[in-house]
């Protein structure tokens, strides 16, 4: 059984954007930049769900 059934689609990327949005108030001097590549690495992001997280972090 692959790891992506066990979790409804879409939830690595809640908790992905979630994460960014808790990291970016508790590091206030580091860059926007460097938290999305530590997030995108913490949660194993695909290509495509990192170019989503990239588009929804830059909007804010």
């Amino acid at each position: 059984m692959s790891n992506s059934s066990i979790h409804p689609p879409g939830d690595k990327i809640k908790k992905a954007i979630r994460e960014f949005s808790e990291q970016l108030e508790a590091q206030k001097g580091i860059g926007r930049n460097s938290i999305l590549q530590k997030v995108i690495i913490q949660f194993d992001l695909s290509p495509k769900e990192a170019e989503f997280l990239r588009r929804q972090c830059n909007e804010e």
